[in-house]
């Protein structure tokens, strides 16, 4: 048996007030919820008002902490509605908010100080950096990209010097988390405003068939226990909000089991979790595990599901936490009372006991009002009563005393001081629109001459950088193992003439600062509010490319320096897999060749799919946007600097997209707005 103290914490999700109880229940040491806004998961039944001040004292009661998402991204109009809702939360009692919008989490950290702030997965965070980024602002906790690999879990917990909290159960999303625009883009339900449709889930061509080749099966990391206590992550992770009341208490009851008992998971036990909720059956260690391939993907079945619904109903809490007692009661001292569940500790003083004229007390009848529990959550552990003898209390004072100690616990650690954010205004940034139209293209072949005499600065992907151009795009992802050989393409770029650097994660500014380079922001930054484009700037970013989820109106309201997106095909979601050996057959890396494939939807919708360095694939959209028509609309909404994504177009193409830009001409095929 391993000393719990040194366990990682276990934390389980709560999509309703059953479903907090049921993780309770199931000995969970800390939950994770959201309120009715503002939170990536706007399905789930979610807390507000009374009934979440009710849910975080009932956890508190248990010495459970409670985590509460505020983990979308919001607008500058929503920022001070989203700032107050942050506030609500903290008086409240909130232990922690997890905040992915790097502007709400500046305001909070500057207006809130008191308030724990951990990073979301939303943000995008999965290596070093990341964490020293973070924690510049404010942040004291990352939740670790769900791709990492048990090697990137150990160097972050060794060097990062920020709690990491690991997901190791439950649903898998198959693009990177933060980088995805599949639901926004093609169904305008945003995954990053929490309303994501699951594209993913859906039946797509592959190689004539239909297959699933999104879909991934769940998580589950129960055959690592040992491996990831030894490794140091702070807190375990279960996926679960929109999942009920049952699955919560049974995959949480057996974590604790594991966790107390310090080991992996039994072949009955993986079967169990499995039959609980389970994609075809079995689930994926992957990513983990560093086995990255078609063994990953699962779909739900009608087994699956009949499975999951002979789970017994959840009944509500029985859970009793144990305390340990321990009182004196001596002449001409107040009587003191200590109680201990083993986090918290508590001692309250009551009134000084007396000369009994009759019926002195003994040690067991003091300790029967003590112990007298009732409704509460506790039961009695460990009792010590020290008394002198022919001293007596009122049954009465022993109550208050018992009283005031169970009031003090429930208390205990909770903070005093309320929040003030009335004074709070969204920052007004300079009227530094950048004035300037850049471009970004897979490859040198594919930059025309129309093209280097029209754009101001063209990007090449580093790993495909001939010094044709002066600037790069860093790849989307850069895990602490990738470093070394992306620091070597940046020397080798640098020795051919590159002086800017296109980065889209604030976890690879450093690398891209160790060479002098001038660091320009990508959309991959998710900009959609003032606090988040000065949050970069003060990072180092000269500019940035701002979300295209995003309206004209919306960008608009952001006036520092800045960049819209205005014509090509957007990236919708960037793969650990290599999702063109699903469809094709994969040539695999050779040199600066651009594999490519189409995935095709039910529809017959077709969505290129390239891959990015070192071997991921990144699915683009099967619209490109386009505003070529629109371009006094751009100007007046201040909008001057323009950046272009160029693909799949030919030269023949690409240079009729520059004419159209020139001369305000419509382009001749189906297109997206902004």
């Amino acid at each position: 048996m391993r000393d719990k103290k040194s366990l990682p914490e276990l934390l389980s999700p709560a999509g309703s007030p059953a479903a907090l109880e049921a993780a309770i229940e199931g000995g969970a040491d800390a939950v994770y919820f959201g309120g009715s806004g503002f939170n990536a998961r706007m399905f789930a039944e979610n807390f507000d008002g009374d009934i979440l001040r009710d849910a975080i004292k009932t956890a508190h009661a248990y010495g459970v902490k409670c985590y509460i998402t505020l983990n979308t991204l919001v607008t500058d109009r929503e920022l001070g509605e989203a700032l107050r809702t942050a506030a609500g939360y903290y008086d409240a009692g909130a232990d922690a908010l997890i905040v992915a919008d790097q502007g709400l989490a500046a305001a909070i950290h500057r207006e809130i100080p008191g308030m724990e702030l951990h990073a979301s997965t939303q943000a995008s965070g999965h290596n070093l950096d990341a964490a020293r980024q973070l924690a510049g602002l404010g942040f004291s906790r990352m939740v670790m990209a769900r791709e990492a690999s048990l090697c990137d879990i150990k160097t972050f917990t060794e060097k990062s010097g920020l709690e990491l909290e690991v997901f190791v159960h439950g649903a898998l999303c198959v693009c990177h988390s933060g980088q995805c625009l599949f639901s926004s883009m093609v169904g305008g339900r945003s995954g990053n405003r929490g309303e994501c449709a699951q594209p993913c889930r859906l039946p797509y061509n592959v190689r004539g068939k239909q297959g699933y080749p999104l879909s991934l099966k769940d998580l589950c990391l129960a055959a690592y226990v040992p491996e990831l206590i030894d490794a140091g992550v702070s807190s375990l992770k279960i996926e679960g909000r929109m999942k009920p009341p049952e699955y919560v208490l049974a995959v949480t009851r057996v974590w604790r089991r594991l966790l107390d008992e310090g080991r992996s998971a039994t072949k009955e036990e993986l079967e169990y979790l499995a039959s609980v909720f389970s994609r075809g059956g079995s689930f994926t260690d992957g990513y983990f595990a560093g086995r990255i391939g078609h063994s990953m993907l699962g779909v739900r079945t009608e087994d699956d599901k009949n499975s999951t619904r002979s789970l017994a109903p959840f009944d509500g809490l029985t859970r009793k936490v144990q305390l340990d007692i321990k009182a004196e009661f001596r002449k001409d001292i107040p009587s003191l009372l200590t109680l201990s569940d083993g986090k918290r500790r508590v001692t309250v003083a009551g009134d000084m006991p007396f000369e009994a004229k009759t019926a002195p007390m003994t040690e067991e009848s003091y300790l029967k009002s003590l112990v007298k529990f009732g409704g509460t959550p506790y039961s009695v552990g460990k009792a010590e009563i020290n008394c002198d003898a022919g001293l007596m209390m009122p049954l009465s004072r022993l109550n208050s005393l018992r009283r005031a100690g169970l009031e003090e616990l429930s208390h205990c650690g909770n903070r005093q001081n309320k929040s003030d954010v009335s004074g709070y205004s969204v920052p007004s940034l300079k009227e530094e629109r950048v004035n300037e139209k850049t471009a970004r293209f897979l490859s040198p072949e594919r930059i025309t001459a129309a093209a280097r005499e029209y754009f101001d600065r063209i990007y090449l992907p580093l790993d495909r950088f001939d010094g044709s151009t002066d600037a790069v795009i860093m790849p989307s992802v850069i895990f602490d193992r990738e470093a070394e050989s992306v620091r070597k393409m940046l020397s080798e770029a640098v020795s051919e003439g590159a002086k800017h650097i296109l980065v889209g994660n604030i976890g690879h500014i450093g690398l891209a600062r160790e060479f002098g380079l001038e660091v320009h922001g990508d959309w991959r930054l998710n900009i959609q509010n003032s606090e988040a484009l000065l949050t970069m700037n003060k990072l180092g970013f000269e500019d940035v490319i701002l979300s295209p989820e995003l309206s004209l109106p919306q960008q608009r309201d952001i006036k520092g320096k800045s960049t819209t997106l205005v014509y090509g095909r957007i990236p919708l979601m960037v793969l650990e897999k290599c999702l063109i050996r699903e469809l094709v057959p994969c040539p695999g890396m050779h040199g600066s060749q651009i594999c490519t494939a189409t995935l095709t939807d039910r529809k017959g919708i077709d969505f290129p799919v390239v891959r990015e360095y070192p071997h991921r694939s990144v699915i683009y959209n099967s619209l490109p946007t386009n505003m070529s028509d629109r371009k006094e609309e751009l100007l007046r909404a201040g909008i001057r600097s323009w950046h272009f994504i160029f693909s799949t177009e030919s030269a023949y193409e690409v240079d009729e997209v520059i004419k159209a830009f020139r001369e305000g001409l419509v382009l001749p095929l189906k297109v997206r707005r902004i």
